[in-house]
Formats: structure tokens, sequence, C-alpha cells
């Protein structure tokens, strides 16, 4: 390929890094985590993002065109407290538990959750420094650029139990809290809709001590984390650990693999399964299972002759089969795949079978060597920092220190029957000979079109480029001055991602060096560069991208953020021509299919709740599941968001805009519909509760606007916005909606006082500026007559009268903060005043007082509201997250 185009190349002021596969990674929310020595930082592109645009950073050697948009960068980071390290001396002073990593501490490793795990349905971030700390960090406020806060140290955790322990010594309990290694599993999909919503995500670290340490998120703690399991696996340090991809092997049961490296490159595994055991519910609202995990070590080894350390260890998720481990040391990269999937079964497996693994098993040893001396630094001794698997060509490809990139062929045994280097060389037979044996190679090689020597000359052309612009706009700066780009200059690659979901576009950290110098560069002087270049063409033609909407659309996972779903489609989105030529399948595409709501959240539960005390809790559970665990209404969303994005760059062309504004209308009626059908349907089976006695016991009364205010929108044609015609005959949709809502009006209506619901039929609330009447006449916006125009909550529709909202950052819809989040954002012990733990002891005369001031009456008034606002922790809308800047 000729010249690539560079859509960006930004500088981030760091001191050295420490490469490895993890030092530049993606969230499940979209952004990308670069771990420098003394700092994490956060990139979010701005793709999908229509909040505080201005604050955006674009910077690449090549212009802005439209035909190459460059991307922009929201950034933040988590500087690290160096005086805030653990004094392993204070427990033991043996020179086993010392700790070299106090000298210069810095950030070892990071792994991130899961997403909707925090309080604002985030990812947790835990690092890992030198001195074997381990902490957790969440999102304040803004995780787009704002403050990130620790909340919890794990370490202190550890400490605490280890030391328990009197049949150990304190050196032995000391090293079992000295933590080397880290990784976070995903979430276990167990296939049912709407989704639990639990949390069945691990932590897995490895220690000293040779014992896995599996940890899961809490907020029942006071440390937000539990010690769920430890295994001792080894009597050796465990220095590498990887948690697999979770296989669906029954109805309800899943299973996932650990692997673990020792220092004499042993590599072990552990065995989790994760089953829900139906159980009968206890309310109407919680869920009819509980969750049951075993652990065990198993037998299966890879047998490999060579010894030493690894130097990384990665699962390859392969679409449709059995996950794959691939390793490497210096100079070799090591593919493994068991002879047959015992390690994924169980006794009886049932779905295990709709999963295959490769033709070939066992070890693949392959011997790296560099495909063409790029500079004076080119070895293929060094350690891999990025390793991603192609599907479209079966292709493993590793990127190392030096910057070049090495192409393994036949993982899955498409492109060829057993894996091999590009640069092997094959003989007419299409038969070689490796460390096991002899393999029967395939002769077709039109698959194998990447090539490890284009790859690494292309990024090398990249570099040059970058460097020598550098050069030529300040002698001064982090590159290597007016000679940059020579064959002196090392391109030290830090970590290497795909940016676009394997569509060709790559993102790297790299810096320049002169390694022959052997000159001292002080840490002020460091200077990273964050790239996202096109590496190889012929993966982004129009149809390509249109088959990954359709892929996207169809096989989207819940619990990432739509934003990284769709990242790779913005990405290629962009270019106005394009978008153009795609229109007409577009539209198709984004039309609503078959798309359903999700399944009643329960059925003849009217009147079922006769006690209040424990309703809090299962209630907000309960509508968390039903109006954000169901697939087909994520595929709603993300369709809505893909509308929008089509919409604002049809800008020049009001034809094709009116085109996508219908289909946003009616995505947004469809959007509305079922939310508002769930939310109704939740008031009806806790009416009875309602009509008897409120939280704390306050009055009915409070409750009753909101209820009201549900009514009238599902008599509604369109609960969205203003119907397109008053003579459109309503739709399925509506008559469904309008069902709904006659059954909440005479469920109201059985358990209320005669004519309590027509005192209160007055849906007008009190303008905050002037202080008349504003009518209830359109729920998005609302105006008195003094010409005062206010946002509504796009939540509860109330009007927005208090400066202390959180906005998304995808549709820029506005809603109440979370009362009881908004407490804990404080510094308030939630003990005391509000939260779970006040609603498991019974203390629901306390839960809300603190925010009366801070939210309108008529929603601080309403338990249910209350509890709907700390249901959603993501736009109804667009499923975006929210920030917010107060």
């Amino acid at each position: 390929m000729g010249s690539s185009t560079i859509y960006t190349s930004l500088n981030v002021p760091t001191v050295i890094t420490s490469p490895s596969l993890n030092c530049l990674q993606w969230s499940e929310d979209g952004q990308a985590f670069f771990t420098s020595k003394s700092a994490v930082y956060i990139m979010t592109p701005e793709h999908g993002i229509n909040f505080d645009l201005d604050s955006v950073l674009k910077s690449s050697v090549d212009e802005d065109t439209d035909e190459n948009p460059l991307l922009g960068w929201f950034r933040t980071m988590i500087a690290i407290d160096k005086t805030d390290a653990c004094r392993w001396t204070d427990y033991s002073q043996d020179w086993s538990a010392t700790s070299l990593g106090s000298m210069d501490i810095s950030v070892w490793a990071i792994t991130l959750s899961p997403s909707q795990l925090t309080p604002d349905a985030g990812c947790i971030l835990a690092i890992l420094s030198s001195n074997m700390d381990l902490t957790l960090w969440i999102a304040s406020k803004n995780a787009l650029k704002g403050e990130w806060k620790k909340i919890t140290c794990v370490t202190t955790m550890l400490l605490d139990h280890f030391m328990k322990d009197t049949s150990l010594s304190a050196t032995a309990n000391t090293i079992a809290a000295q933590v080397l290694c880290i990784d976070w599993s995903s979430q276990p999909n167990f296939a049912l809709s709407p989704a639990p919503g639990l949390d069945n995500s691990f932590l897995v670290c490895g220690n000293r001590a040779g014992t896995l340490l599996f940890i899961r998120q809490s907020d029942g703690s006071k440390d937000k984390i539990s010690l769920e399991y430890k295994l001792t696996v080894t009597d050796r340090w465990i220095l590498q650990v990887a948690f697999s991809k979770w296989i669906l092997v029954q109805p309800l049961t899943c299973i996932a693999l650990v692997a673990y490296s020792t220092p004499d490159g042993t590599i072990g595994f552990v065995r989790v399964t994760q089953t829900l055991q139906q159980t009968a519910k206890q309310t109407p609202f919680a869920l009819p299972f509980t969750m049951s995990t075993a652990f065990e070590q198993l037998e299966t080894k890879v047998l490999d002759t060579r010894k030493g350390a690894l130097t990384a260890l990665k699962w390859v998720d392969v679409p449709g089969r059995l996950p794959i481990l691939a390793y490497t040391r210096p100079g070799t990269v090591h593919i493994w795949s068991p002879s047959d999937p015992s390690p994924f079964s169980i006794s009886h497996p049932t779905s295990i079978t709709t999963l295959y693994h490769p033709p070939w098993s066992g070890v693949q040893t392959l011997t790296l060597k560099t495909p063409k001396q790029l500079s004076i630094d080119s070895s293929p001794l060094h350690q891999s920092t990025g390793m991603q698997y192609i599907s479209a060509r079966d292709a493993l490809v590793l990127c190392l220190v030096d910057g070049s990139f090495h192409v393994v062929y036949g993982i899955a045994g498409i492109a060829c029957s057993v894996p091999i280097l590009d640069y092997e060389n094959v003989a007419a037979t299409g038969v070689r000979t490796t460390n096991v044996g002899t393999a029967a190679v395939a002769v077709d090689d039109r698959p194998r079109s990447l090539k490890s020597e284009s790859l690494s000359t292309t990024a090398r052309g990249v570099f040059v480029r970058i460097e020598r612009a550098a050069a030529a706009s300040n002698s001064n700066s982090a590159g290597v001055g007016g000679g940059a780009g020579t064959f002196a200059d090392a391109m030290r690659t830090s970590g290497m991602v795909c940016y676009d979901g394997c569509l060709g576009t790559v993102m790297w950290i790299h810096e320049p060096t002169r390694p022959a110098d052997l000159s001292y560069k002080h840490d002020a002087k460091h200077n990273s560069i964050l790239t996202v270049t096109r590496l190889w063409d012929g993966e982004d033609s129009d149809e390509n991208v249109l088959g990954a909407i359709e892929r996207i659309l169809s096989d989207s996972q819940l619990g990432p953020a739509p934003l990284q779903h769709l990242r790779p489609i913005f990405f290629h989105l962009r270019q106005r021509a394009r978008l153009a030529r795609l229109h007409d399948r577009l539209l198709e595409i984004l039309e609503i299919g078959d798309e359903g709501g999700t399944e009643q959240p329960h059925q003849n539960t009217t009147n079922a709740y006769q006690d209040p005390m424990n309703i809090h809790l299962d209630l907000r559970n309960s509508l968390k599941r039903h109006l954000f665990g169901d697939e087909q209404s994520m595929r709603l969303r993300m369709k809505l968001s893909l509308t929008d994005f089509a919409w604002k760059l049809s800008s020049l062309d009001t034809i094709k805009q009116s085109q996508y504004g219908a289909i946003a209308q009616r995505l947004l009626a469809r959007i509305s519909h079922q939310n508002l059908i769930v939310v109704i349907q939740h008031l009806i089976g806790i009416i009875n509760v309602i009509g008897r006695v409120s939280s704390g016991g306050r009055a009915v009364a409070p409750n009753i606007p909101f209820i009201l205010r549900l009514i009238l929108q599902s008599s509604l044609p369109s609960s969205s916005s203003p119907p397109l015609s008053s003579s459109s005959p309503p739709s399925p949709e509506d008559l469904s909606l309008i069902a709904e809502g006659q059954k909440l009006l005479k469920a109201v209506n059985g358990v209320l006082p005669q004519g309590h619901t027509n005192n209160h039929l007055n849906l007008s609330e009190i303008c905050p500026a002037c202080g008349v009447e504003v009518p209830f006449q359109n729920i998005i916006h609302a105006a008195c007559e003094n010409g005062h125009r206010w946002s509504r909550c796009s939540i509860t529709t109330f009007i927005l009268s208090t400066a202390h909202v959180r906005t998304c950052i995808g549709c820029t819809r506005k809603a109440f903060l979370p009362p009881l989040s908004e407490f804990r954002e404080d510094g308030e012990d939630s003990e005391q005043g509000g939260g779970e733990h006040a609603e498991h002891q019974g203390q629901e005369k306390n839960l809300f007082p603190k925010h009366s001031s801070l939210l309108p009456h008529a929603v601080s008034e309403s338990w249910f509201v209350v509890e709907l606002l700390e249901a959603v922790h993501r736009c109804l809308f667009c499923g975006n997250a929210f920030v917010s800047v107060l």
C-alpha cells in the first residue's frame, strides 16, 4: 500500500513506559487506557459523543479533510501517589518478602472490569504498582475528562484477611498478600432475556505464594470487594494470568479457564464453573436464581519442552470455536489448543458441541525472525506488545517493541491447517517440519494476504513521517532532532490494538529512541506518541462496512456501551462520500425490524406486595434488568445512535437528512413505548403498596402525579415526540401502550379512595423563574405564559429546575441525578442516611432526607420516582453514559 493516512499522532508527555500486551487496551465503555510509569491515561475517541466537543484534542501530521477526517480525543489521567504505598517491612522483614519495586514505584499493570459496575454504569480500573500495591479506581463525575478516584485498596484487604490466619507465619501471610499479576474476566452470558443483571465477573490475582485469588466487586462490603475464593496451584511465584471468555456449556451453566504461568515457564489451568440455580421467588421482583461457583485445578498442562519465563500470555477468541492460548518468549511465539474439549466440558455437556476446536492440537512453536532490518534496534528477541486476531484472515498479528509486525496464519485452521508464520518457507507439497512433527498446510494462499514485511514497512513509514514532522516544527521536541527517522532511530512501541474492529486501522503508542547513543534521557524529556493509522487495505470496502454494521447489530453483547460496539462503524461512516454511497442500504438496515420489547417483569402480581419493607432493592434491580437487559432494546438504541450520526453528517442533503429523521422518530417512539411499558408494569405490580402506605410512612399522594403522567403519556400516539399527523391511526405499539396505561388506571382506581385520582388530574407545575403554572403539554420541553422555557427530565418528565443534573454524552438528554449516588458522592456513609444497607436494615424512614433541597419537591417526595432514578444509570434512549459537571 502507499502512504498510510495518519488519523492521530498525539503527543502524550510521559516518562518511560513498561511495554506489554496490556499497556494499551480498550474498556467496555469505549475508552483507551494507556499505562506509563507514573500515570494511567484515559483516552476517549469523539465518535458518537456530542457533549463538550470544545475540549476535544486533534493532532496529526496529515490534514483534516472530508475524505480522511482526523480523530478527536477526550483525555484525562490518573496520577499515582508514590507516597501512598504499602510498607511491607511493617509486616515482615524477611528477605523473601522484600519489594524491590519500592525503590522507584511505578505502574506495573492494569486491567479493566466489565462495564456497568460503578454507580455511573462504567468500568472499574485495577492498578498494580511495582510495589505490589493493588488499588481500584472509578470515574467520579465525568469519565471523559474528569477526575478518577480510588475506591479501595485491595492490598489492605488482603493483608487484613491473611494476617488473621495464625497457623502461618507473618512472612508467609505477607507473601500471600503480594500480588504479581492481574486480569479481570468478562461477564458470563447465560442466554436469558432479560439478562439477570448480576455481577458474575472476577478479578483474578496471582501472588508470590503460588495462589490464585478470585475477587469480586461487592457494594455490601466496607472494602467494596470480597475475596470469593483462593486456590493454591503451585509453590512458585505466579507471573502471568489470563482469563478466557465464558462458554455456555449447558443451560444456565458457563465455564471459563484461567491460565497461569510460573518463572520456569510452566503453564497450568483452573476451571471456573458458574451455574444459575432456580429457586422460588422471595418477592415478585426478585430473581428466581441463586449463583453457585466452582473452582477446579485441572491436570491439563501445556507440554512445552522449552523453559523460561513468558513475556506474554493471552487467550485468543476465535468466533465459533473454543478459545486458543497464545504465549511468547524472546524470539518465539507459541499457540496451544487442547487435544479434546474436556477442559471446557462438564459431566454431561449439551451446548459445547456447537463450538469447534481447530484440526490441530497441542503446542505449535514458531520462531520469529526480522522480516526486514528497519532500524538499528530491529530484533525478533524483543517483547510482544500487541496481539490481535483478525478473523476475516484467520491471522494473529503480533507487534514487538521494535515496531515490527509478525503474522501467524491458521489459528482456527481456516487459512491453513496449522499455525504458520507468513514468512516461513513451505515446500511445494504443502508440508513443513515443526517441533511437533509434520502437518499438512493448505495450498490456498488467497486469505493469507497480510505480510509481516509490508506491515512492518508501513508502520516504519508512519513513524518516520511523524518524527520528521515533529523535528521540522520544533528542533527541541521530544523527537531526535534534525536527523529524525534515520536508521539509528528506534521505534520503541509500548502497546498496539486494533482501532476499527480488525478492518485495517490500528492504534499504538511509540517513543523515538537512539539506543546506540547509550545516553541518559531525563524523565521530563520522554514523550510518547499515540498513533492511529491505516495499516493494511482490503478490509474497509463498502461491502465489508455494511457487513460489519449488520454483524454488530445482530451479535452485539449486552454490557459494553454502545460506543464500544459502534466505534468501527462511526469511524468508517465519517466520510460523507461513503455515507452517500451507502445511503439506501443503510436505510434498510436502520429501519425497525422485528425487534420487540422485553418480557413482562411479572405476571399476576397486582396487589402481590403486602410488605413494603423489602421492596426498594428488588424494585430497583428489576427496573434495571428490564430497561437495559434486553438485546432487542439494545439493538434499537444502537440503531438510533447510528441514525442520529448519519442525520448530522447529511446536513448538506436535506432529502436524505429528512429520511434519517423519519427513521429516528420511529425509533424514538418504539424505544419510548418499551420504556413506558416496563415502568407501568412495575407500577401495576406494586400498586397495592402505593395504595396502602408509601415508604417511611408517607402518604400515597406524592406518587400520584407521576402515575398520572404515565397514564397520560400512554394515551399519546407517540410518547417521544408530537405525532406526525393527528389523523394517523394508532400503531400496534400505540395500542399496546394504551392498553397498559388503562390497566394502570384501573389498578389505581381499585386501591385508592373514590375520587382520589380526580383530585390530582392537574399535572401543571410551577415555573421556577416566575412562579406561574406550566401546563403539561409536551414531555420534552416546558414553557410558561411569560416565555420561560425549560427542559424536562428524560426519565421522569418533570421540569429540570435544578443545576444538579446529568447529561447523556450521546444524545445530550438531561436527567436528575440519582439521589443515593449523589449522597455517596458527598462522602457520607450510606448506612447512616440511605442506600442498600438502610433498606436491608428496615431504615426506610431515613432513606432520602438529604436530597429534598436538590430535587423538585414532586420528585423527592415520590419514593417510586427516586427508585426509578436510581435504576437508570444510562440513557434510556441511546444507552450511553451520563456525565455531570457540578
